[in-house]
């Protein structure tokens, strides 16, 4: 499952996927099969930077991206392949200036 594909899926939707808010982890299972390693199960787990009021949109995105996916169409019948994903909020920094100590600036 190509997270490029995952990723252009939620641009199209006004989700920014973009400078490292996507990012995935892919785990594979292998067993011994007459003594050949076989890979038998592939796990994705992604994490989107966004805030929380962009979840039902990517909820629904990855529900569909796959049968989208040229890699997942090619190996879905052959090994078990799992995706999800991890909302996380961005990080807010606040911005004191020196002129100003009383003003407060929130970069995201």
């Amino acid at each position: 499952m190509n997270d490029r594909y995952f990723g252009g899926a939620l641009e199209a939707r006004q989700i920014d996927a973009s400078n490292g808010k996507l990012t995935a982890e892919v785990t594979g299972e292998v067993e011994i099969e007459e003594g050949v390693l076989v890979i038998r199960r592939i796990h994705v787990g992604m994490r989107l930077v966004a805030p929380e009021g962009a979840k039902a949109t990517v909820e629904r995105t990855h529900d569909i991206y796959a049968m989208r996916c040229s890699l997942y169409r090619t190996l879905h019948k052959t090994i078990q392949l799992t995706s999800f994903f991890e909302l996380v909020a961005p990080y807010i920094t606040p911005v004191v200036f020196a002129e100003a100590p009383d003003k407060v600036a929130i970069v995201v």
